[in-house]
């Protein structure tokens, strides 16, 4: 189903914040490099890579990227939910209109049933993946947008999301067939861009480095490219989403983006 978006005259001065939402960790610092090159780049080079949701107001309305793994007693499981931790932000399930994922991998849809409510945003070649019960065996965090009973808006290129281009999905496929990545356009505070899962760590992004599960080699470079490309043009902040490193560059849980999004080159605070 595609949902239409009417532009608004004053669209533009519609207040935009971002919030990063705590959503685990691994184990302590493995050997990232294991699986995260497909030419051995990072051999013995061990991180910390973290699990992170965002919550992006838009006026009365509430866009949610990502959603982490399910809540559980698993190490890596978040010990609060989505619901939970937006409550503290004073926000019901019932404003959230929106769930993006970058991708269909479980750590970042294990949480999307919590929201039948809000229109699904999701790359077309993930969510061909999603829904094929032989690709995708736990459909239950997807279950509300199989039955028909949930919209569904299946992405085939970016999308403004709100239609004033404060908020746009963009395509960056390689990762996975659909992956996409998320800019938000602060226009008193700067740019911030989300990666998704075009790079997992620094050392990653900074290298071109393609991890050997991706499901394409040549797509993920070209939006390697892109992505840096955009970042310089728009002077962005880059938040590479499981990098530990990158969470100082968004206030603190449950402070919402204030400051200046980049340095004038593109690069990451």
């Amino acid at each position: 189903m595609t949902v239409s978006r009417a532009v608004h005259a004053q669209a533009a001065a519609t207040p935009v914040s971002p919030t990063r939402l705590e959503f685990g960790t691994n184990a302590p610092p493995t050997d990232v490099g294991q699986h995260c090159s497909d030419t051995y780049a990072y051999n013995g080079l061990r991180g910390q890579l973290m699990y992170s949701c965002y919550v992006i107001r838009h006026s009365d309305d509430v866009l949610v990227w990502d959603t982490g793994f399910p809540k559980g007693p698993a190490p890596t499981a978040p010990k609060q939910s989505l619901v939970e931790l937006m409550g503290q932000l004073s926000i019901v399930p019932g404003q959230v209109k929106l769930v993006g994922l970058s991708h269909s991998h479980g750590d970042h849809i294990g949480q999307a049933s919590l929201f039948p409510q809000a229109t699904r945003l999701v790359g077309k070649g993930d969510w061909d993946v999603l829904a094929d019960a032989k690709l995708t065996p736990n459909q239950a965090p997807i279950a509300p947008w199989l039955t028909g009973g949930s919209k569904l808006e299946s992405l085939t290129g970016k999308i403004d999301v709100f239609g004033d281009g404060s908020v746009i999905i963009l395509n960056m496929p390689g990762h996975t067939p659909g992956h996409r990545s998320l800019l938000v356009r602060l226009t008193e505070t700067g740019n911030v861009l989300l990666t998704g899962d075009l790079a997992h760590f620094h050392e990653n992004y900074d290298s071109n480095g393609v991890p050997s599960f991706n499901t394409d080699r040549a797509a993920t470079l070209a939006s390697l490219d892109r992505f840096k490309q955009t970042a310089k043009h728009l002077m962005a902040t880059i938040i590479i989403q499981h990098d530990q490193r990158d969470i100082a560059k968004l206030p603190a849980f449950p402070q919402a983006a204030k400051r200046r999004g980049g340095d004038g080159r593109g690069a990451r605070l």
